[in-house]
């Protein structure tokens, strides 16, 4: 029999769906602006009410048990929906925020510069942006939607695709004109990223021997741009990402060979229902990425 109304423990719920999405006591306490004690308590007690265990403790935070898995994404919902529904009563029906967490790549390569489009065609959206390495948690960082970079292929995660993002050495035009075939580019300073095997992939595809690679690491490609772009070294880079630097001049493409790499894709929880807001952003993205193939 379904549980009577006045006797749904609305606080303890609220205080389970935080700790989900902070995925630790702790940081669900800051959030509440309580101790980490009544986080403890609360949940104790709708684990007592309910006659099941909802969350672990791990080393690597909070996780939920299956019956913790089951019941967040419907307290997660309504509380949403309640919270959107007292916006309105309280005036503010005009305005619903959306927060999109995105990769820096992808976020000043090629969604900031349209980003103005979308404001003007959908003023009552309140579209809030944080940026990340590509390293995101949607629940945890109390987003409702990322757009990341990768083979799509993520747990419990749906991902809709976007941009193709081959990968191509761009360099400073002075450094570009002494490069004419692949080959030259073993005298060349290479500049690396974290992932080891991009350019022994590279020169694969471009049928010559990767030469020996050296110097530091850099986990960001903006900061691999900017270093190419100084005439620091060649670049390995997404091509689509940096087309405004290859328009102005500030970096150059010496060869044609693209190095296919993946795609960045706009991604949500596979369980949760899509928002109008959403909705509406996604089909925007998908337009703006159609329209730009």
């Amino acid at each position: 029999m379904a549980m009577d109304r006045p006797d749904i423990p609305l606080n303890a719920l609220r205080v389970f769906e935080v700790a989900v999405r902070q995925g630790s006591f702790t940081r669900a306490a800051v959030e509440l602006r309580v101790t980490q004690a009544a986080v403890s308590h609360q949940i104790a007690r709708l684990e007592d009410l309910l006659g099941t265990a909802l969350l672990l403790r791990t080393p690597g935070g909070l996780v939920p048990t299956d019956e913790g898995r089951m019941l967040f994404p419907v307290l997660e919902q309504g509380f949403d929906a309640m919270a959107r529904a007292l916006d309105r009563i309280a005036g503010r029906h005009h305005i619903e925020v959306l927060k999109v967490g995105v990769v820096t790549t992808f976020a000043l390569g090629w969604l900031m510069p349209r980003l103005p489009a979308f404001t003007r065609a959908h003023p009552r959206i309140d579209l809030r942006i944080s940026t990340n390495n590509n390293r995101v948690e949607i629940l945890r960082e109390g987003l409702d939607m990322a757009i990341r970079f990768g083979s799509g292929l993520w747990t419990g995660i749906a991902a809709e695709p976007l941009v193709e993002a081959p990968l191509a050495p761009l360099c400073a035009p002075g450094l570009a004109a002494r490069l004419k075939s692949p080959a030259d580019l073993a005298r060349a300073p290479l500049l690396r990223s974290h992932r080891s095997d991009e350019w022994p992939r590279w020169f694969a595809a471009a049928g010559h021997p990767c030469p020996p690679l050296t110097g530091p690491v850099f986990d960001s490609s903006i900061a691999l741009a900017d270093l190419a772009a100084e005439s620091a070294g060649v670049a390995l880079l997404p091509v689509p990402m940096f087309a405004r630097q290859i328009a102005a001049g500030t970096l150059v493409q010496p060869f044609a060979v693209e190095l296919p790499a993946g795609r960045y894709y706009l991604t949500y929880p596979a369980d949760r229902a899509l928002t109008p807001e959403m909705t509406c952003f996604a089909a925007w993205l998908k337009a703006e990425a159609l329209n730009g193939e």
